[in-house]
């Protein structure tokens, strides 16, 4: 009976400890999944922006471990790189688009190599020679003010490619910021649904970090959940694109302060009952990227539900969040946007900072940007970029709360990524609307 007794109890020890994850996929499938992807968005996404902006050729140049972020993400799941100099050229006839790359071989299955090195040695010379047999009214290349991720062409590349261009065809470039934008921006049907089981895998990853199966109030440090969270990641094979961080409020005379949160809090604090805990967390699988922070309270021995006081708080930053995505219009700027959401969220008396962004094939994607934690007011640039269909956005805010037991304002931020399909925004696997209790 007694051994019974134990094997009982390990099997219950072992139950708890589990966690069940959605499906990761093998490297294989993930290659497949990718690339289908790829060409999808090649075949069918890429031919209505470029008509869209009346670029008729794009040209993205990039050398070697030096890659233009927009070639990054358009490289087949076997190129981890460039190669040497990469030369893609798309080129839209009226009835499709061409892809084509300067290179003496095939870039995968997505582009066709084009480059007879027997006829032109020089691979600018190739270039130019397909520049003119194709005869575009537009050049589109990647520099841009406002955007780093569309500002990839480097100025070596750039002053060599003007050397070899006949001043016909330099009249006829421009930037293709817009073009490299809508390409990162835009998310298409099976993205879509990919990113519903990254959103999964998020926050089960968030679930089990902010538990007992991690946390022991006195003894673990955020410290500890950081690297926990990070090694997380590593053991179910998945990245992340940055490193997470876990801070506490609780009762003590610190106050709330952004760059404490950025970069001068403390390297590790012991987490005790009565820590609020918050965590901004994210993975990279499929190309895709999340970006989430919720919050976590650490039960006091008396304690069987979390205080009122910190549920009001959370109410308020989840208004925030209804208020924010309620001014999701198509067309409308960032600007306008956060404008519209500050000013409802005064007149409700919320105490509000938002500083959302697009996420999707990078973390701090390019589109529109809706506030920033240090400018509550007009972002020139990417400020004024509209908000646009089938885009994807990291709904990143904080609501100031004044909490009289602790004797000090705290903020609830939180963090969730939606979508937005021109009409209305949902969020992908949904949002936190209850503070995380540890213990369950």
């Amino acid at each position: 009976m007694k051994k019974l007794r134990i094997l009982f109890l390990l099997l219950l020890v072992s139950e708890l400890s589990a966690q069940t994850y959605p499906v990761i996929l093998p490297e294989k499938k993930r290659a497949e999944v990718i690339d289908d992807i790829l060409e999808d968005r090649m075949t069918n996404l890429l031919p209505k922006l470029m008509r869209k902006e009346g670029i008729d050729m794009w040209i993205i140049i990039s050398r070697e471990y030096n890659e233009d972020p927009v070639m990054k993400t358009m490289l087949p799941s076997v190129w981890l790189s460039a190669r040497r100099r990469t030369i893609f050229v798309f080129f839209d006839n009226g009835q499709a688009v061409e892809r084509l790359a300067i290179a003496r071989y095939d870039v995968g299955n997505l582009l066709k190599g084009e480059w007879d090195l027997n006829t032109y040695p020089d691979q600018w010379d190739a270039l130019v020679k397909t520049i003119a047999q194709k005869k575009p009214k537009k050049i589109g290349l990647d520099f841009s003010k406002n955007y780093g991720h569309a500002d990839g062409l480097t100025y070596t590349e750039h002053g060599e490619l003007m050397k070899k261009l006949p001043e016909a065809e330099k009249a006829k470039v421009v930037s293709a910021e817009n073009l490299a934008v809508g390409w990162l921006e835009t998310r298409t049907e099976k993205e879509v649904v990919l990113y519903e089981m990254l959103g999964k895998i998020s926050h089960s990853i968030i679930d089990e970090a902010f538990s007992e199966k991690v946390i022991q109030p006195g003894v673990t440090t955020t410290d500890d959940v950081v690297w926990w969270l990070r090694q997380k990641v590593t053991d179910l094979g998945l990245e992340t694109w940055f490193h997470p961080t876990v801070d506490v409020q609780r009762f003590d005379p610190e106050n709330f302060d952004h760059l404490r949160t950025f970069s001068k809090k403390p390297d590790k604090q012991v987490i005790i009952p009565g820590d609020l805990l918050h965590c901004d967390f994210g993975i990279s699988y499929l190309r895709l990227n999340t970006d989430h922070q919720q919050l976590a309270y650490v039960l006091k021995p008396d304690e069987k539900e979390i205080p009122a006081y910190l549920t009001g708080a959370m109410k308020e930053g989840n208004r925030l969040q209804e208020i924010l995505t309620e001014n999701f219009k198509t067309g409308m700027s960032g600007n306008q946007i956060l404008a519209n959401a500050l000013a409802q969220s005064k007149k409700e008396n919320i105490n509000g900072t938002i500083y959302t962004h697009p996420i999707g094939l990078h973390g701090h994607a390019a589109g529109p940007t809706i506030g920033m934690w240090d400018n509550q007011g007009k972002t020139i640039g990417p400020g004024d970029y509209p908000l646009l269909p089938n885009t994807a956005y990291s709904i990143e805010l904080n609501a100031a709360t004044r909490i009289e037991e602790w004797k000090k304002t705290i903020r609830i931020m939180l963090e969730e990524n939606g979508y937005f399909d021109g009409q209305s925004f949902r969020y992908i696997d949904g949002r936190q609307k209850a503070i995380l209790k540890i213990p369950r």
